[in-house]
């Protein structure tokens, strides 16, 4: 067993069906410790850091509007992001989040129960979840700074009079770790 961090994002989909309640109360089954929680509307740059990974993907462009919130509301709905910690954080919290097409997810499964595919074709899965260690690191980076979690969970150093997270490893690095 190994005492894992992992980054949850209720995404805006959620948030403008009122759902997110509902989706921490499913949340709460991994029996892990909440490390931070922070509602904010993402930026531009927050969401071309996140999903790095994928640009350049035919889904690209959609899948920033998605998560900036464009897609659900004007103005556009907020994302909240959590921090949990415990045993094994990374295949709880991905069990629970269930596959990421809401058509072939478990019903007992966040996915299963609130995503769906809309008559435009975009997948509203409800939640983001890291995948591994490596993501979860670089994405909690993304999302907190250290004075925003509960204790520190990786190395922060000193910047002046604040604690700033030591460097975040490239898209590049993190390809070439796994």
């Amino acid at each position: 067993m190994a005492l894992q961090q992992t980054l949850v994002l209720i995404k805006p989909d959620a948030v403008s069906r009122n759902l997110m309640g509902l989706v921490f109360n499913k949340l709460q089954e991994a029996k892990l410790n909440l490390v931070g929680a922070s509602f904010k509307r993402v930026d531009l740059k927050l969401a071309e850091e996140h999903y790095a990974q994928h640009k350049g993907k035919h889904f690209y462009n959609q899948l920033i509007e998605y998560i900036m919130g464009k897609l659900h509301g004007n103005p556009p709905q907020g994302t909240m992001a959590l921090v949990l910690e415990g045993e094994n954080a990374i295949p709880k919290i991905r069990d629970l989040a269930g596959d990421t097409n809401p058509e072939k997810a478990k019903p007992d499964t966040i996915r299963g129960m609130f995503g769906r595919i809309t008559t435009a074709g975009v997948f509203e899965n409800v939640i983001h979840a890291s995948a591994n260690p490596i993501e979860a690191e670089r994405e909690i980076k993304l999302w907190f700074s250290p004075p925003e979690l509960v204790h520190a969970i990786y190395a922060v150093k000193k910047k002046g009079t604040e604690q700033v997270w030591e460097r975040i490893p490239t898209i590049e690095e993190v390809n070439a770790g796994s």
